[in-house]
């Protein structure tokens, strides 16, 4: 391994020393722009663990799967000594580092999701691809960790103050703006393809539908609707009625672009 520098000394009883990081993926995103997708060098006083330099460099640890300590898989709370060079990886969604990492027991495959309350339509089109996502325009911080912890859940938001809470466990901040590609960004980062239950949940409250009788349910929709189509859908929560009209097909149509 190539050292990028020395150890230096300061006046008085304190030394600090030097380490090589080298941040990987998207993990650069929370970092200065001198420092992205290179190696850098930093100054710690020691002793000190992977943990606390992460945490001090601004990386939320609910987005690192895995560290490595000159080529060695380590956990958080491992000392580092002078001269180190820590790689650091984001969260593997696509496959599975169980067997590698140090840093997670085991990994997280169940797509359940609470969404911050500036993400209200990232939180829609979850629901309509199936995926269990508990969003409220109130939610705060302390309610979404909470759920998150309680329900296994994996918590996106655009605070990157929130994945620096040290009882978030698995975060993701999403990095777009545009709800669209919002959407395209949070699939591929989880894998979520092939998870797809289209169309199965309320886009509105979460609930599960329910396929509903023809018969019973001809007092809640027009009766050109209900003449046109025989296949609907209901929820009990919101008390409401769905059929695959126009605004499906177009629904399907964006659906097929994202597979």
């Amino acid at each position: 391994m190539t050292r990028l520098s020395t150890t230096k000394k300061h006046s008085g009883e304190s030394i600090k020393k030097e380490f090589t990081f080298r941040f990987y993926a998207e993990l650069n995103d929370f970092l200065p722009l001198k420092r992205k997708q290179k190696a850098f060098v930093q100054s710690f006083k020691t002793p000190i663990t992977v943990r606390e330099c992460i945490e001090s460099l601004g990386i939320p640890l609910s987005e690192v799967d895995m560290i490595l300590v000159n080529e060695t898989s380590v956990d958080l709370n491992h000392k580092l000594k002078e001269y180190d060079y820590i790689s650091v990886f984001p969260v593997f969604e696509s496959f599975d580092v169980s067997a590698i990492t140090k840093i997670r027991k085991t990994a997280l495959r169940t797509s359940l999701f609470v969404v911050d309350a500036h993400l209200g339509k990232l939180a829609k089109y979850l629901r309509m691809l199936g995926f269990d996502t508990l969003y409220r325009s109130d939610i705060d911080d302390s309610e979404i960790i909470s759920v998150a912890r309680k329900e296994k859940r994996i918590i996106l938001t655009r605070d990157k103050l929130l994945l620096k809470s040290k009882e978030v466990r698995h975060g993701y901040f999403v990095r777009s703006i545009e709800k669209h590609e919002q959407l395209r960004e949070v699939v591929k980062k989880f894998d979520l393809n092939s998870q797809f239950k289209s169309f199965t949940r309320c886009m509105t409250c979460n609930t599960i539908f329910i396929k509903a009788d023809k018969e019973e349910i001809q007092n809640k929709v027009d009766k050109d609707i209900f003449k046109i189509f025989n296949e609907f859908f209901y929820c009990k929560q919101c008390d409401k009625v769905f059929w695959k009209g126009s605004h499906f097909k177009r629904m399907e149509a964006y659906i097929r672009e994202l597979i």
